[in-house]
């Protein structure tokens, strides 16, 4: 009988309200910043120096503007109640014109004294910085009824002080009354900020060049494509880097041209004693056991090939741009000498750097394979300009009717010396070298080989190369 414990297991987060995704600012921000390294260096530099400018900009300029502002306020209005209490004590029309003439001459005020005159009976200006700024000067110098307006001019404030027989009518020029310089400070901040981001654009194009000039070697040489020798440049690090690629190079390459001289010795030693049989059978005339002993040797001698190719692999041979859909064509002619019935459809431009015959193998590998096991086979490739990289890419899709293989396996079959057991052996009388060489060709280009259904309901081949 089954035991259920009652203990209770570990506590299990609570669920969001809503049931809804939770928000995450984070990968938002991670998914909106740029992937290369210019853009986030330049971020890096340029984020923090704007926002201390934005910074520096409100918390100065609106303390600078509101101090500068309450200072100027207070001196016209200080100002005012000079000239109202100096017309007070000889309030007649000549007092009023000398004092009227004193202000515009010495204080820049043009003053005028309405006698009978009260003030509008529109709202007085209320709010701002300016009006605030007046109105608490007005009740605290003068305590008179007054009405003001900020808005109505842009090049005067309109200020009116009542006073016993009439009004004191006063336009201040607004460079009085407010700071009217401010953009002044604005213009020097934009350009210094302008200046410095070039500066920093500038410097870092320069730095980031040999960094895109090493990956853009790095890939070349991943794909198999020929790198020429350049001489390290940048910060000492990506010197390093640089110099340590090449070292790198230069090391597989001298690997591969001594496992390519040892496999040419081992290829002309196995040779020599197969020439020397076929020669001794060729002496023994014809019969049933001649013929099965002409048979190995010759199959010795395609296994021999197949080794000799997977282990020399696509190296040995310079790329030159090459006529994909060309290439292709004359697969598909080869595989019709052969008596594979084999369709092709080609779309957009297929011209790329290639290893043509390392890659002419690895076509004819699959095209065999697919036509040995099916009645029909169709080739399409295919060019995708929004691949990654930058260049695109390019899809050769080859399909076919057969019986197919089971799912799991498709990866297994590019395993060297893999053999399948089932009603499709991919290659059958072979070695089990075909898939793994055609693999090891595409991979050596940058690109790869992968297995899926057909549509036409047997394999799919894809063979993915970058441009």
């Amino acid at each position: 009988m089954t035991q259920v414990s009652t203990e209770e297991g570990p506590t299990a987060p609570p669920a969001r309200r809503g049931g809804g995704p939770s928000f995450a600012p984070f990968a938002l921000l991670k998914r909106l910043m740029p992937t290369g390294l210019y853009g986030r260096s330049l971020i890096i530099i340029v984020a923090p120096m704007v926002l201390l400018q934005i910074v520096v900009t409100y918390v100065f300029l609106e303390r600078h503007w509101q101090l500068v502002t309450e200072r100027l306020s207070a001196k016209t209005v200080a100002e005012i109640a000079l000239l109202l209490s100096e017309y007070e004590e000889n309030p007649t029309p000549q007092s009023a014109a000398r004092i009227s003439k004193r202000a515009s001459d010495n204080l820049g005020l043009p003053v005028a004294f309405l006698d009978g005159e009260t003030l509008p009976d529109t709202p007085s200006s209320s709010g701002g910085l300016l009006a605030d700024s007046l109105n608490d000067e007005i009740r605290q110098r003068i305590a008179r009824p007054y009405w003001i307006n900020t808005t109505q001019q842009d090049r005067y404030v309109d200020i009116r002080i009542s006073y016993n027989d009439g009004v004191l009518r006063i336009l201040a020029p607004a460079s009085h009354v407010y700071a009217s310089n401010s953009h002044i400070f604005i213009v020097w901040m934009v350009g210094a900020s302008i200046a410095l981001i070039t500066i920093a654009i500038i410097f870092l194009r320069n730095q980031i060049r040999p960094i895109e000039r090493l990956a853009s070697a790095a890939e070349s040489f991943g794909m198999g494509r020929d790198v020429p020798r350049y001489r390290p440049q940048g910060a000492s690090e990506v010197r390093r880097a640089a110099q340590a690629f090449m070292e790198m190079r230069d090391r597989i390459e001298r690997q591969i041209e001594q496992r390519t001289a040892m496999l040419a010795g081992v290829s002309h030693d196995l040779r020599t004693p197969l020439t020397r049989f076929k020669l001794q059978l060729a002496l023994l005339g014809d019969g049933p056991e001649i013929a099965e002993l002409r048979e190995d040797i010759a199959e010795m001698e395609r296994m021999l090939e197949d080794y000799l190719e997977f282990a020399r692999g696509h190296q040995g041979e310079a790329s030159e741009e090459t006529d994909l859909g060309e290439l292709i064509g004359e697969v598909r002619d080869d595989a019709v000498r052969k008596g594979h019935d084999v369709k092709l459809e080609l779309h957009g431009d297929l011209t790329l750097p290639l290893r043509r015959n390392a890659f002419k193998r690895c076509l004819t590998n699959i095209v065999d394979n697919a036509g040995k096991y099916a009645p029909h086979v169709w080739v399409t490739a295919i060019r995708d300009a929004e691949g990654d990289g930058g260049g695109g890419s390019i899809d050769i899709l080859v399909d076919d009717d057969g019986e197919g293989i089971p799912e799991e396996q498709m990866e297994e079959v590019f395993r060297p010396f893999y053999r399948l057991d089932a009603a499709r052996n991919l290659d059958k009388g072979g070695t089990g070298l075909g898939l793994a060489i055609a693999r090891d060709i595409a991979r050596g280009h940058g690109g790869d080989i992968t297995l899926a259904r057909s549509p036409m309901g047997g394999l799919r081949a894809i063979i993915h190369l970058p441009v």
